[in-house]
């Protein structure tokens, strides 16, 4: 075999057995492997072969790509941004020990990402307390970890993809479908028919601060008149999620989060979110016509009733095995470069604190309002991504009022883009992709004109007798 493309997969494979409970000597029965010769895989000491991994596959219903998918490298790109702070500048840690970390010890990977937040908030917070608080009243006081950060780690080690939801949505889809009606109705009249749950679309005047709100009282699904259809559907169908499903959705949560708290509340929501998308997309359907169309999303859109920004998001949860999809992540911006949604059911590395780079064209479809726009990108690894944005509206404004927007932004990597329609008339063979950055502070590349800040791990670099491309310069070295 070629030295070159030989699969080292240790430390995926460990956190595989360990995930399962699973001792060396039980996994190694289980595919028929002595267990010293698994041992020897777990420590990169011997590849993985390709009997192996069918028998990977077949023992634990997985896809076989997930061990070619190299999530060491978000990983990496994780730490890395921690290892930035300047709390370390006088200890650098370099890449290769990050990289002998991840594979060593990869829950202490996870404890560190969670220490670092947690460090975070309580430096956020410190300026806000007053001098006289002791020690213990600080200890009490200081913010936990955050948990919008929490449940995003949750829903992404589980590959953005929950297939208990995914099937009960599938049939109750195919339930709704013998009635006849659109979807909105067929769902509003299952509220009331089987939970005496009333839906109701309100006038902006009585629903001023919000689109939904359930009168648990009355029993009426209020859904104010400035929420698109697209919407109006998604809204009722996340009712019936919590109507018909509260005790999945109950135990998923307490599973994946077993504190109770704000964490746990919020997987609630994604999940009821995800049962939603799912309901709208269920799953077979979905698949097929998104393969056939390539991808198209506004035609996906139309075709299921749905928004592009809930077709982009139900395309990054296509991981059922047999019938997967093109692993896609999602990140939603808006103008300031604030991100508020990311979703990866790939190896895309978010950056954990910052916003997106400005060479990335997310930023120009506020300019090309409607229009879908393209990319081809390559970040500083040397991995290429191709890129789909558009940007979008929550909700209808009136007249006078802030009309808020967002883009949406799906994309994968670059060797799944020919199964794509946005990818007709690009050279996939010969690329000419845009170089961008994680988040300014963390990209290494020199002579940027888009630069708004020099990179924590270099030292800045001040001639008064010269002005150079970027108003930042540093040393690379």
């Amino acid at each position: 075999m070629d030295e070159s493309r030989k699969l080292f997969v240790g430390p995926r494979l460990k956190r595989l057995r360990r995930e399962r409970n699973l001792s060396q000597a039980r996994m190694a029965e289980e595919l028929g492997l002595s267990a010293s010769y698994l041992n020897l895989m777990e420590r990169n000491q011997r590849p993985i072969t390709a009997q192996v991994l069918i028998r990977l596959a077949h023992a634990y219903s997985l896809d076989p790509r997930e061990f070619a998918n190299d999530d060491d490298e978000r990983a990496v790109s994780e730490l890395e941004e921690v290892f930035a702070d300047p709390l370390f500048r006088n200890a650098p840690v370099s890449r290769l020990e990050l990289r002998e970390t991840i594979e060593s010890a990869p829950s202490v990977v996870d404890a560190v990402n969670r220490l670092y937040r947690a460090y975070l908030a309580m430096r956020g917070a410190s300026e806000a307390m007053t001098p006289s608080l002791n020690d213990r009243d600080r200890a009490e006081d200081a913010p936990q970890v955050n948990p919008v950060d929490r449940v995003r780690d949750l829903i992404h080690e589980a590959k953005n993809h929950f297939p208990e939801l995914d099937e009960a949505a599938e049939n109750l889809a195919s339930d709704l479908s013998l009635t006849g009606h659109e979807p909105f109705f067929a769902i509003s009249e299952r509220l009331h028919a089987k939970h005496g749950i009333r839906v109701r679309i309100m006038p902006i005047d009585v629903m001023s601060d919000s689109l939904r709100r359930y009168d648990h009282h009355r029993r009426q699904l209020l859904i104010s008149e400035m929420v698109e259809p697209s919407g109006r559907t998604f809204q009722a169908a996340y009712q019936l999620a919590f109507a018909e499903m509260r005790d999945t959705i109950d135990a998923l949560a307490a599973r994946l989060e077993p504190t109770d708290g704000p964490a746990r509340r919020l997987l609630r929501v994604s999940f009821g979110n995800y049962f939603a998308g799912a309901l709208m997309m269920p799953y077979g359907k979905f698949h097929a016509a998104a393969e056939a169309l390539g991808y198209d999303v506004e035609v996906l859109g139309s075709r299921f009733g749905a928004s592009f920004e809930q077709v982009a998001h139900r395309l990054t949860t296509l991981a059922r095995p047999g019938a997967r999809g093109i692993p896609f992540f999602l990140v939603r911006a808006d103008s300031a470069g604030n991100v508020s949604k990311r979703f990866s059911s790939g190896r895309f590395p978010f950056s954990q604190f910052g916003g997106t780079c400005p060479l990335w064209n997310l930023h120009s479809t506020f300019r090309t309002p409607g229009q879908v726009v393209t990319q081809i990108i390559e970040l500083p690894d040397g991995s290429r991504w191709f890129s789909v944005a558009r940007a979008v509206k929550r909700a209808f404004a009136p007249w006078g009022a802030p009309d808020p927007q967002f883009v949406v932004g799906l994309g994968c990597e670059l060797k799944y883009a020919n199964r794509l329609v946005y990818a007709r008339g690009y050279d996939l063979a010969a690329p000419d992709p845009t170089p961008i950055g994680i988040n300014c502070r963390l990209c290494e590349r020199v002579a940027c004109p888009q630069r708004a800040a020099p990179p924590l791990m270099h030292a800045l670099v001040v001639d008064e007798m010269k002005r150079g491309v970027s108003p930042f310069e540093f040393d690379a070295t």
